[in-house]
């Protein structure tokens, strides 16, 4: 085995700028194939985990820009007596754009008692304290917070907002990293936004053995008599709606992957076609000395799979930096998807970079050893 591999090793030095142009070719392919798949992972946490599937988002019927819909804060004290609710938090949104972008800032405005129950986030600097004492206070998300560079103590400014952030947070829902909450009077009453007794939406969380279609019915009908008609869903399927236009998009960017991984078994299929053609002469040479064709088969699989392993854990590694340290997200209308590293997104990079190695190697491994001893050696 140990021969095997020095064998590979030497021949794949051998032609070092061939190598070269083949991994970084290999790497940048499983580059974006990360990247794409970062994106649908980010989708899918956003929309069908469990917090997705069991909290209701009460949303003005007909509106989608979160700066259209008012619902009057009172819904919260109506929707709270409905059978199967157990909290209510009603939410103010703010949005530097509604549209998609990759710079997204979204502003959640919230009751600070009610925040700390109803969302699990975990403070990495600063204290509740300061947030509850201070009408201005702001806590930001740490993807915000890296892409800002904002640290707490710092003033922030952006549109007709200006906040003192007073901690950092992190959470295990991604997608929260990248909002900045505030106290929900703060974004009622700023000047500009005229929003007094009025909010975006109303969060609803449910009891355990509560139906969220029932309840999202209920609320709809109980409220049907109000001054706003109301439109209530579950938070992923109302998060899908807000984002269809970028769903769409990540649909097909699921094929941008799969043509990644196709550029990967051409690149690397090309390139041990190439070794074998330059070493026909040399196989047959070993198989005079007593190697086997299944052992020429052997090398050839080697090679390539080494070839394909060495483009895909730097594109793989590179990429999972990247993700890690950008913070980076997109979003539209108020709902932002993070892209977030992974455990299975590299063990899926690994895995897909092996399986293509050893494709694009079984051809040139086949015509390596099928070739005929006699007349691979009068090869010039």
């Amino acid at each position: 085995m140990f021969r095997l591999v020095s064998y590979v090793l030497k021949g794949i030095w051998r032609h070092r700028a061939r190598t070269m142009l083949t991994v970084s070719g290999a790497a940048v392919a499983m580059f974006v194939f990360c990247f794409v798949g970062s994106v649908q992972e980010g989708l899918e946490r956003l929309t069908f985990d469990e917090d997705a599937q069991r909290t209701l988002i009460v949303f003005q019927e007909n509106r989608f820009c979160p700066t259209s819909s008012r619902l009057p804060e009172d819904y919260a004290r109506r929707i709270a007596e409905i059978p199967g609710v157990k909290d209510v938090m009603p939410v103010q949104v703010w949005t530097n754009n509604c549209r998609a972008s990759l710079d997204i800032v979204v502003f959640n405005g919230a009751p600070p008692k009610q925040l700390q129950t109803a969302r699990n986030l975990k403070l990495i600097s600063g204290n509740w304290s300061d947030y509850e004492s201070r009408r201005d206070a702001a806590i930001v998300g740490r993807n915000v917070a890296m892409r800002r560079n904002l640290k707490t103590g710092d003033q922030f400014s952006i549109g007709d907002l200006d906040v003192q952030v007073v901690g950092i947070f992190s959470s295990h829902v991604p997608a929260e990293e990248n909002l900045i909450y505030t106290g929900l009077e703060f974004l009622q009453y700023t000047r500009g936004l005229d929003s007094a007794g009025l909010v975006t939406q109303h969060e609803v969380h449910l009891t355990d053995n509560a139906d969220p279609d029932e309840v999202a019915s209920s609320i709809d009908e109980a409220l049907r008599a109000g001054p706003v008609a109301t439109t209530t869903r579950r938070k992923g399927a109302f998060q899908t709606s807000t984002l269809s236009d970028l769903v769409d998009l990540i649909g097909f960017a699921h094929y941008l992957g799969y043509a990644c991984v196709g550029l990967v078994l051409a690149l690397v299929a090309t390139t041990t076609v190439m070794a074998v053609q330059d070493r026909i002469k040399e196989h047959a040479v070993l198989q005079t000395v007593g190697v086997r064709p299944a052992r020429v088969f052997r090398i050839v699989i080697a090679e390539s799979l080494l070839l394909c392993l060495a483009g895909g854990i730097l594109g793989t590694a590179f990429a999972l930096s990247i993700l890690a340290w950008g913070g980076l997200a997109i979003g539209a209308e108020g709902v932002t998807i993070a892209f977030r590293p992974s455990i299975h997104l590299a063990v899926a990079g690994l895995l897909v970079s092996a399986i293509v190695g050893v494709l694009a190697g079984i051809i040139p491994a086949i015509q390596a050893a099928r070739t005929p001893i006699v007349m691979a050696l009068r090869q010039p």
